[in-house]
């Protein structure tokens, strides 16, 4: 009666000596059902084989677990960081490279006329936001002030009228 594969018909239980084990033995096949082909009386049957898992079987799976071993070994275990988080930051480290890289291409090659479009950049910036404070000022003063700044247009505007006249 040899069989491939030998199940264990009952846990193992820590704590628990040989002896007890072998009470509840045959208590435990009496509930468990056997299978026919155990028997051994019939030598036609084609008795079960492990199944080979073509996985852990290739060469690539078996060196790459011995190398993960040799790490966990020497402590240099593999971050445990999921595949989009490190896409994500490897794309982020680049952009950060291309930028920099940028900028200091753009320090170096500046002609004369990149320097003189750089000044009348930076004078229309100050302008803009010189022309923004004022507007503010303006939305900031009291109403009656406005008014009376109208009423002073409007009045120079009806004295040139009347002088063209």
């Amino acid at each position: 009666m040899t069989t491939m594969f030998r199940y264990p018909v009952f846990p193992v239980l820590p704590g628990l000596d040989q002896s007890e084990l072998t009470e509840r033995l045959p208590r435990v096949r009496s509930i468990m059902a056997e299978p026919d082909y155990m028997d051994g009386d019939c030598d036609e049957l084609i008795k079960p084989k492990k199944l080979i898992n073509p996985v852990k079987t290739s060469r690539n799976h078996q060196d790459l677990h011995r190398e993960l071993l040799m790490n966990q070994k020497r402590g240099l275990a593999p971050q445990n960081k999921p595949e989009l988080q490190k896409v994500m930051e490897k794309r982020k480290r680049d952009q950060v490279l291309k930028a920099q890289k940028e900028e200091q291409e753009a320090h170096k090659k500046q002609s004369d006329l990149e320097i003189e479009l750089m000044k009348r950049q930076q004078k229309l910036e100050q302008l803009e936001l010189e022309q923004q404070k004022n507007e503010e000022e303006q939305e900031n003063t009291p109403e009656f002030v406005k008014m009376k700044s109208n009423l002073r247009r409007t009045k120079q505007e009806v004295d040139e009228q009347e002088r063209t006249t």
